[in-house]
């Protein structure tokens, strides 16, 4: 799975350039967010990102959060690991019917 941040993408579609207009825009729609929290999300892909913040985003750049978060949800192939063979499994130790239960 990867995902991909496409906020520049978004607000180029849209023909916002730079952060700040992105912020003044915020502000003219009568939301608040911080000259650095919009740098870093123009900047580089974040770890995480706030409900609000989305929302703001969104709104600000009357989009929806699929035109700024791209998710591939293609499955990842894993190499397939043969069986180990019967003889390589430890023996059992004891009884051949194993360890019995302590009594009550």
């Amino acid at each position: 799975m990867e995902i991909r941040w496409r906020l520049r993408m978004a607000a180029a579609q849209r023909e916002v350039w730079t952060g700040t207009e992105l912020r003044l825009l915020a502000e003219k729609a009568g939301l608040e967010l911080s000259s650095a929290s919009v740098s870093a999300l123009f900047t580089k892909e974040p770890s995480q990102v706030k409900m609000t913040t989305l929302a703001a985003l969104c709104t600000t750049l009357e989009c929806t959060p699929n035109d700024l978060i791209e998710v591939d949800t293609t499955p990842v192939e894993r190499p397939i690991t043969p069986p180990r063979p019967v003889a390589d499994l430890p023996k059992a130790v004891g009884s051949a019917r194993g360890r019995s239960m302590p009594p009550l």
